[in-house]
């Protein structure tokens, strides 16, 4: 079992997301924006967190470059999923380890999670 934290504005894009990885077995952190997620990813030193692109207070690429900026969570990954700015992710390696464009199945989000998880050696 992973601990998730996902950033995602949209309640209900969220809480979908939520039930498929709790489903599969991991614990989830939500928070509506970047800058919640940051504090989650602080308090609970999560094996990978989720990023949506748009969200107030502090955009996925701001999370991912504060998460990268600070030592003790540096080697975290960071999954951007985005509709329309998924290239962001793409031309910003350094900041995200993976880009899932949405929309997306859950199969296709268990698998980059997998994948994800197995690189950084959880699960």
């Amino acid at each position: 079992m992973a601990i998730i934290v996902i950033a995602e504005d949209e309640f209900l894009l969220a809480d979908m997301l939520a039930s498929i990885l709790e489903e599969a077995g991991h614990e989830v952190r939500s928070a509506p924006h970047g800058a919640g997620a940051l504090k989650l990813t602080r308090t609970h030193k999560p094996d990978l967190v989720i990023t949506d692109y748009m969200m107030p207070l502090m955009t996925g690429l701001e999370l991912a470059q504060a998460i990268r900026a600070d030592a003790d969570l540096a080697n975290i990954p960071v999954l951007l999923v985005s509709g329309a700015q998924g290239n962001i992710g793409r031309d910003n390696p350094e900041y995200f380890s993976a880009v899932l464009d949405k929309p997306y199945t859950q199969a296709m989000m268990i698998r980059a999670v997998d994948e994800l998880l197995s690189h950084s050696g959880s699960s």
